[in-house]
């Protein structure tokens, strides 16, 4: 073993990253901290959207080289890469710039961003998904349902329809289209850059996340801190809570019997009909219906996750072996107490509320997309989950009734209990430039198995010019052993 001694730097980013990427220490237990001596922490930092200065870009690569970052994720747009037409790959964007960071001497995460770019916090450009994908599968069928223009989308209880990303339950008529931009990329990668990725990150929604778009902008109303909207309405949706409801109870005297309604087709099976009146009343984790239709929901969410990653591993075969497949988990962190509680992850698809959501056993309603992991561990590839809003504190007040940071403990908590590699984020790249947000960054390594950090963004690293007091007293070395 040698060490690396990091120099001292600017900024409580880059100090922060410097901090993550050198002292702590190796864990004892699954609560345990992480990162000295263990080959799997890693130190990354995110580029931006889309690269626009590529000089610009180079220099902040160094500077985030010489703090000791290991790798530099980045979006591979769909929209960008097959944009112009069907099986018709343009890869030249991504040609520079991977040669830009491997020239650097850092690894690169990919993430294979099967949604559009625009209506997130924190989106500068417009990158819409394929504009002939939605066309192509107009007049189709599947599972009994034919498709419109809109039938590949979310539909919300709003009545409103959602173009960030392909809805889950339209998985088996499109893996295909997974499968092929994948292959593609093994194509054009698979040779020139075998060792060059440290993990391949596929996205599973909106921003890139396992969540339904419950608070995006398609709906009026339903942004943060609000508890967002259902986006399970869509033919496709509605046909999949028939049949669950079904299976579950065998006959639809049993639904009956277990709801206390009185349906005679299974067409008459909803979901809410009147969605605010579902929170309000408490209904969503009060009543059997309630709790039957929020852990299909959840459930269609986690077996859409399932779908995906399966197709693109399968996709990757042997290619880039050393490479481990991440998913990412939103941090939606309000809502969590108040009027509705947890209203705001059951909207996005996160929790279920027929288990005990206030138990360590039931990872607080995340047991089960947490064990999304262990689904597709059987793989051969290594697993990671990534957890956003590590940087955040607790606000447990109107409106908003967040607990981001015991949210952060909760889900590194269940990764623990569950055997899964777990892996932090910072949701927005102001809390991460303060104190405050590095001290809640190393409260989570300090207390939960979190094995790594990727810093939103390059340019936020870079940009600081100022040395925070807690490091200078906290951290008063740095120092990294590394093979």
């Amino acid at each position: 073993m040698k060490t690396r001694t990091l120099p001292r730097m600017a900024g409580a980013l880059a100090l922060g990253l410097s901090v993550l990427a050198s002292l702590l220490v190796a864990p004892t237990a699954a609560t345990a901290a992480t990162a000295t001596n263990n080959p799997a922490f890693t130190a990354n930092v995110m580029a931006p959207l889309v690269v626009t200065d590529w000089p610009q870009f180079e220099a902040q690569l160094q500077t985030v080289k010489n703090y000791g970052v290991d790798a530099v994720s980045a979006d591979i747009w769909w929209g960008t890469v097959e944009g112009a037409a069907d099986n018709q790959f343009n890869w030249s964007y991504y040609d520079t710039l991977f040669q830009k960071i491997t020239a650097k001497g850092l690894k690169i995460v990919p993430i294979f961003s099967f949604h559009q770019c625009g209506g997130n916090v924190g989106d500068t450009c417009n990158i819409p998904l394929p504009s002939w994908l939605w066309s192509k599968y107009n007049g189709q069928t599947l599972n009994g349902v034919t498709l419109d223009v809109n039938g590949l989308k979310h539909r919300s209880e709003q009545g409103n329809f959602s173009s960030e990303t392909v809805q889950g339950w339209a998985d088996l008529l499109v893996q295909n289209e997974y499968t092929a931009f994948t292959a593609a990329f093994t194509a054009r990668y698979g040779a020139t850059y075998a060792s060059s990725l440290q993990e391949i990150n596929v996205s599973l929604g909106p921003a890139g996340e396992l969540r339904y778009p419950s608070y995006n902008g398609h709906d009026s109303g339903s942004g943060y801190p609000t508890r967002g909207a259902l986006q399970s309405y869509s033919p496709l949706a509605v046909k999949s809570f028939q049949q669950f409801a079904v299976a579950k109870y065998t006959t639809l005297a049993g639904v009956n019997a277990a709801w206390g309604s009185a349906v005679t087709t299974q067409a008459q099976i909803q979901p809410p009909s009147n969605a605010s009146f579902f929170f309000s009343s408490g209904d969503y984790r009060s009543t059997q219906y309630g709790k039957d239709f929020i852990d299909w929901y959840n459930g269609s969410l986690v077996d859409h996750g399932e779908r995906m990653l399966d197709t693109v591993i399968a996709a990757l075969g042997t290619s880039f072996p050393g490479a481990k497949v991440g998913y990412k988990i939103p941090g939606v962190h309000w809502s969590m107490t108040g009027p509705t509680p947890r209203a705001a992850e059951v909207a996005s698809g996160l929790v279920r509320t027929s288990v005990d959501m206030a138990a360590a056993n039931t990872g607080r309603g995340y047991a089960n997309i947490v064990g999304l992991a262990n689904r597709v561990a059987d793989s051969g590839r290594s697993i990671v989950l990534h957890f956003t809003c590590l940087e955040f504190s607790n606000e447990d007040y109107a409106p908003q009734y967040s607990q981001a940071k015991s949210l952060v403990g909760w889900l590194g908590a269940e990764a623990g209990r569950q055997g899964i590699a777990i892996k932090g984020e910072n949701a927005l790249s102001g809390g991460a430039t303060s104190d405050a947000g590095w001290n809640n960054v190393n409260d989570a390594f300090d207390n939960f198995p979190y094995v790594g950090m990727t810093v939103l963004r390059v340019g936020e690293v870079t940009a600081l010019t100022e040395i925070p007091r807690f490091c200078s007293s906290k951290f008063p070395t740095l120092g990294r052993s590394a093979a």
